[in-house]
């Protein structure tokens, strides 16, 4: 799994809040959960510099800030500041986090049936202009 580095296409091109499409995030409330998936989708054959494991502290860190001028001078008009807002709640319950690559469905797919395996907090699919469910 690569080490979590907040890039510049990872931000959302207005506000600037953390938006990385082509990727799925997934919280944990137990962060053992996050690691042993982490490790599983590798397993399974995807390359591991297209996982990344985030502890509560990395994401209250490096993704938590890009909310805080978001809103300024106008409120966001999609919900990727709602979003990250959401993941910040859920860091400082101590949640892990998984982020993914996932450029397609059938990605995204293969995520959740290992990450259905283990109670999940939050699992969310960023599209180009969508934040979709999983």
């Amino acid at each position: 799994m690569k080490r979590f580095i907040l890039e510049p296409r990872m931000r959302a091109t207005i506000g600037g809040a953390f938006c990385p499409t082509g990727c799925s995030i997934v919280m944990f409330p137990d962060p053992a959960d996050a690691d042993h998936i982490g490790h599983r989708l590798i397993e399974k054959g995807m390359s591991g510099d297209e996982v990344y494991l985030l502890p509560a502290q990395a994401v209250l860190a490096g993704i938590s800030p890009t909310v805080k001028t978001s809103d300024d001078p106008l409120p966001s008009a999609g919900t990727d500041a709602a979003t990250v807002r959401a993941y910040t709640r859920l860091a400082r319950e101590g949640h892990a986090c998984l982020l993914v690559k996932t450029r397609d469905g059938a990605a995204a797919e293969r995520l959740m049936e290992l990450v259905r395996t283990v109670p999940y907090s939050i699992a969310q699919r960023y599209r180009t202009l969508v934040i979709e469910d999983l």
